[in-house]
């Protein structure tokens, strides 16, 4: 069958000719731009890997690389058919708008995960409080970060709602101080006591003597008077010497007569005349 039959020769010159090489060559401007988009991320990706980046915001970043560039290909392949692609991107603009506007709590969340993992304010495995819970980071993700608690429990928090906030990084160095205050009696003696607190430290080889323990008298409180307490220990070491240095100090303010005062109210009776 003879095309020309059907059509006049200037029918084919001056329409089926015209159009077939804008196909071709808009086809040609499709495949050529999706294959330059691939390279193009794949080489990004292949730089953020270098640069020693998170893999899970390398794979992400790569992906919207190739759908933004994928995107220009099309319009470009468009325009060499004729369509008018400052009014389709004045529609593609309206409609991102309105879904940016619908999702806008997904995005909020979607650029505080990606602030997190590029500025990484701790990492996984690290002990934080953040956004009025504090647990162990186990997985941070695009969307929500999760953490599990002392107890075994799992939170997913938001992340705009930690990267939005003060976020406190207990594991981010490698040594803590630990704070605790002790009372003694007004009648008890104060030399004596810094002594007993003084032994206490020298006993635990987990106390670190750089920077060195102290114990300074703090305050004239109504009932008592009260030292500060500061040993220096790895931040591993943390709680457990807490917990240790605590009941080593109390029990020998008890074997050496220090007391410790606690509240307690005297009441006293008068009989009515």
């Amino acid at each position: 069958m003879n095309i020309e039959q059907y059509l006049k020769p200037e029918m084919i010159d001056t329409y089926v000719i015209p159009w077939g090489i804008k196909i071709a060559v808009a086809v040609a401007i499709f495949i050529v731009g999706r294959m330059i988009a691939k390279m193009v991320a794949r080489f990004a990706e292949r730089m953020m890997n270098r640069a020693k980046l998170d893999g899970m915001l390398t794979a992400f970043l790569g992906n919207i690389l190739y759908v933004a560039l994928l995107v220009v290909v099309v319009i470009a392949a468009l325009d060499q058919l004729g369509v008018q692609t400052t009014s389709l991107i004045a529609v593609f603009g309206a409609a991102g708008l309105a879904v940016g506007l619908a999702l806008k709590d997904s995005l909020s969340n979607f650029s505080s995960g990606v602030m997190l993992i590029i500025f990484r304010p701790f990492k996984v495995g690290d002990f934080i409080e953040a956004a009025g819970q504090a647990g162990v980071i186990e997985e941070v993700r695009i969307f929500s970060t999760i953490m599990k608690t002392g107890d075994n429990r799992e939170i997913i928090i938001p992340n705009s709602h930690i990267y939005g906030g003060p976020i406190i990084n207990v594991s981010a160095r490698p040594t803590r101080r630990i704070d605790m205050v002790f009372g003694i009696g007004y009648d008890d003696d104060i030399r004596k006591a810094k002594e007993l607190v003084n032994a206490a430290f020298a006993a635990d080889e987990r106390i670190l003597q750089d920077p060195a323990p102290t114990v300074a008298m703090v305050e004239l409180a109504d009932s008592s008077v009260n030292f500060n307490v500061r040993p220096w220990v790895k931040t591993a070491d943390y709680w457990a010497v807490r917990s240790d240095l605590m009941e080593r100090i109390k029990l020998s303010f008890d074997e050496n007569g220090i007391s410790i005062p606690y509240p307690q109210r005297d009441v006293h009776m008068h009989n009515a005349a």
